[in-house]
């Protein structure tokens, strides 16, 4: 299929990277396909940004049928643009459709839209260290049918923004608060999928946990309400003695692509790092034990995200002295190196947008 670009009008100016915070400033042009069942994904298109006319009857707003990915795009001090592991989020994205009933699409061809649209938008690629351009593609129902099934129609597309940190903490570790009454996900159901429907169940407790001054929530288990799934916003690992612990994907965990970075660098290294069940109560015994060394978390928007601070119920614990932890910074500079292009030792992780 052959691209058609329409340019915009008016270019706007992007904002000075200090300014930039996450997900708030878009870029000029988004890209946007269509699905149907006689033509299948067909008329595909770089346009300015702008709002979509859609019909109040939309599937997606009546039953749901929404999965997105999120992934950045990198400029090198030599100016080259470089992309982390796009394949892996477009492989994922095409799991996700499959999971919701969403008709898959094709990867190659998608890499290549996303390569022209991050050309012409190359302005908007900050350049200090820690910023980048966040990627959003999305697909949506649009049938306008109130009924449930599957939808006939859908629309991809594919959103830019200038981001900064995602954590006004930046590396400084965050706090993260144990939900006791509200779960997230059950196995068999769409936890290990990116669709919207997740994020929603999340919300009250991500309120609450705000409410309490806490960052993010660590999910337990929706049947025993005892082992440890991940955090609102990333994968979650634990540094106890001089072993690397993470939840193992049960089909309620969303698969990260840095957290299967981590463990791949980790197992390179050679760290002692398991993939299991995890309880609660076991970290908490590891801390008064002594022997909780870090918490980090794992996640695209904030690469590795230390954690300072576990609340359980009437009990929190402090992990470390206030600052990151070696293994969490060890993790950290490798995937920057590699995302800012600051080492040969990619992993096989980029393509670069030429």
């Amino acid at each position: 299929m052959e691209i058609k670009v329409t340019r915009a009008e008016t270019e706007r100016i992007r904002p000075e990277d200090s300014d930039l915070g996450f997900g708030q400033v878009f870029t000029d042009h988004m890209f946007v396909m269509d699905y149907s069942q006689d033509k299948g994904w067909h008329n595909p298109e770089i346009t300015p940004y702008t709002d979509f006319a859609i019909s109040p009857a939309a599937m997606v707003f009546h039953y749901g049928q929404a999965i997105f990915e999120g992934l950045k795009a990198y400029k090198t001090a030599e100016k080259k643009i470089q992309l982390f592991r796009a394949r892996d989020n477009f492989e994922r994205m095409n799991r996700s459709a499959k999971g919701m009933c969403i008709p898959q699409f094709d990867v190659d061809f998608i890499m290549d839209a996303l390569k022209k649209l991050i050309k012409i938008e190359e302005k908007w690629i900050p350049e200090t260290i820690g910023t980048s351009l966040y990627i959003r593609p999305t697909i949506i129902a649009t049938d306008p049918f109130l009924g449930v099934r599957a939808s006939f129609s859908y629309k991809f597309y594919i959103i830019l923004s200038s981001v900064g940190a995602y954590y006004a903490e930046g590396l400084n570790p965050v706090k993260i608060w144990v939900s006791k009454e509200h779960v997230r996900a059950v196995k068999g159901g769409v936890g290990e999928f990116k669709t919207a429907g997740n994020y929603a169940a999340s919300l009250i407790a991500s309120e609450e946990a705000k409410e309490d001054g806490y960052a993010q929530v660590l999910w337990l288990d929706a049947i025993e309400r005892k082992y440890i799934e991940e955090v609102g916003a990333m994968n979650i690992f634990f540094v106890v003695d001089d072993e690397i612990l993470t939840p193992n994907l049960t089909g309620s965990i969303l698969p990260g692509i840095t957290r299967y970075s981590v463990i791949s660098l980790a197992k390179k290294w050679g760290m002692k790092i398991s993939e299991r069940k995890i309880s609660i109560d076991e970290i908490f015994k590891a801390h008064d034990k002594g022997k909780l060394k870090e918490v980090f978390g794992s996640g695209t928007a904030a690469v590795i995200s230390p954690v300072g601070e576990i609340r359980y119920g009437d009990k929190a614990i402090s992990i470390g002295d206030g600052t990151p932890g070696e293994i969490a910074m060890k993790f950290y500079d490798t995937l920057t190196d590699i995302q800012y292009g600051r080492t040969r030792e990619s992993e096989n992780w980029i393509e670069v947008v030429e």
